[in-house]
């Protein structure tokens, strides 16, 4: 990615402007990523119970970084049962493939 293919992105976060570099094609995805961040530092602001913009920041980034870790468990779980059920249904089809096999004989 060369300096051409980027431009400037301003977005704020707790009432503080941040100018990011960002491909054109992600620029709706990074606005929508730093609305959201700007929500849940926001969130722990109001909340009153931790005061200055760097530990809310990093209070944040706690509470996305688990957020994402228990998606991505929640997504190994599904994956595990959903090619557990895939496998029986593959065993159900060979079985009653195996059935008519024999019926033709």
């Amino acid at each position: 990615m060369s300096s051409e293919d980027v431009t400037r992105v301003s977005v704020k976060i707790l009432d503080k402007e941040y100018h990011v570099a960002c491909p054109p094609e992600e620029q709706a995805a990074l606005k929508e990523s730093a609305d959201y961040l700007h929500r849940k530092m926001r969130e722990i602001r109001d909340s009153g119970k931790i005061i200055g913009t760097d530990r809310i920041a990093v209070m944040a980034a706690l509470n996305l970084a688990n957020d994402l870790l228990k998606a991505k468990k929640q997504e190994v779980l599904v994956e595990t049962n959903l090619h557990g059920r895939v496998r029986g249904m593959r065993e159900r089809i060979e079985t009653e493939l195996q059935k008519t096999r024999q019926l033709e004989f």
